[in-house]
This record gives C-alpha cells, structure tokens and sequence, in this order.
C-alpha cells in the first residue's frame, strides 16, 4: 500500500521530486516509455492514482505532478478555490519539467493524460512541453496558454455525451477544438461516450460520492473500458512503437 494525498491507494507508488524541486509520484519501471499523469480539480487523490497505476501495468513509468503542492479539494468549494489560484503557466511549466525528468531516466518517448483541469493542461502539453502523444479527458484550454492549431502530435480528446459544461467539456466545443487541430495539419480525434457526463472514467467509492456531489450522471458500464482501450491504443502506437 502507499500512502497518497487524499488518501490510501494499492499499488507501488514513490514520492519524488524532479525539475526546481518540485514534488510528484512516479510507478512503473524506469526507463519505460512514460505518460505524465495529470490531475483533475480535486488535487491528487487516490483516483487520480488509480489512473496511474492502471497505466504503469500496461508497462509505462507514469509520473503525476502535485500541481497544488500537497492542497485538496474535500468539496466542490474548495477545488475551485484551488483551481482558481492555479498560475497555469507556471502548471505547464512544471509539466514540461516532469516531461525532461522522464526523459532523463531513459524514457524513449513520453505522453500525457490528464482530466477535467488535468485534461486541459494535457492539451496545453501537447502544444509546449513536448510529448509525442495525448489523451485528454473532459477538459479544455483557454486560447490563452493553448492555440489549437499549433499542436501537432497526435491526440485523443474523450468526452462525455451528457457533459454540459459549456466551453470547457461539452462535446461540441471539444469537436470545435479537434477540427481546428486538424485544419491546420495535426491529427486529433473526438471520441464521444452516450450516456456519460463530466469525470466518467473515475471508478470506486470515492468516484460515485464525487459525481454524486458534483451531480454528474453515472456512466454505462462499458464506458470506461472502452475509453482505456482507446487511450492504450494511442500510447502503443505512439509510445511503444
């Protein structure tokens, strides 16, 4: 067992620091290909974790950056406090960091995955801190710190059919983003998921309380093992090719 923010997950999880000495967790074997792990509002809970761990038995180091330092989110409340003092930035500099870390540990090539605020910062990496490939889940960047049209590395945007967050996780602004991705030449692909809203990839007790708080549908039962065999499909094209 390791013990993680938020809580006590299963799995092998190490603490360490990477880059201006800055703090995360890393699993999985070292010198793998890897995907930088990103977290949702809440901070770097167990389900976050979870998402990790999952990958690193795929045979990926996965490393998740604690982009609020330690700080969580108990309720909805408190999350967009955190979310709304975030220096995004300075989040996709520490991104680019764990990126090189991952690099100097022998990481052939590097992806990232992220949710929610997570998922938006996963498309700002694509676009800045130079992996190869990314799988972002119900999150969108302002034109501010992301321009669509300047990612070129191939990505896979996962979001809810249900979701109404509009422009930041509804699928139609996600649809309006792929298309401009891919008008100016890179490769991104919309997988849309009927039945689900907004965090649908999360699985345990902790998952159904949050969309319960949030007020977000739970998903159909095959959802969640059809978006990861999406995302393991990109990444072993991508990562392990």
């Amino acid at each position: 067992m390791a013990t993680i923010k938020g809580g006590t997950v299963p799995g092998e999880m190490q603490a360490v620091t990477f880059g201006n000495n800055l703090p995360g967790y890393v699993c999985g074997e070292k010198g793998a290909p890897a995907v930088v792990v990103l977290q949702e509002w809440w901070g770097v809970v167990p389900t976050i974790v979870d998402h990790a761990l999952r990958l690193s038995q795929e045979g990926y180091r996965c490393l998740v950056p604690d982009l609020y330092k330690g700080k969580i989110g108990v309720d909805k409340e408190e999350a967009s406090h955190l979310l709304s003092k975030l220096d995004w930035v300075a989040a996709v500099e520490e991104i680019k960091q764990a990126v090189e870390f991952l690099r100097s540990e022998g990481a052939p090539k590097v992806g990232a995955m992220g949710f929610c605020m997570g998922g938006a910062l996963t498309l700002c990496a694509a676009q800045h801190a130079g992996v190869d490939a990314a799988n972002p889940f119900y999150g969108l960047p302002g034109p501010e710190i992301c321009q669509p049209e300047n990612i070129k590395v191939p990505v896979y945007l996962h979001h809810g059919a249900l979701d109404a967050m509009k422009g930041f996780s509804d699928p139609e602004s996600a649809q309006q983003f792929a298309d401009k991705v891919n008008a100016a030449g890179g490769s991104a692909t919309l997988f849309v998921y009927e039945g689900s809203g907004h965090g649908f990839l999360n699985v345990g007790e902790e998952a159904l309380a949050k969309r319960a708080h949030m007020g977000f549908p739970e998903p159909p039962a095959n959802v969640q093992e059809l978006a990861w065999s999406r995302v393991l499909e990109l990444f072993a094209r991508t990562l392990k090719a």
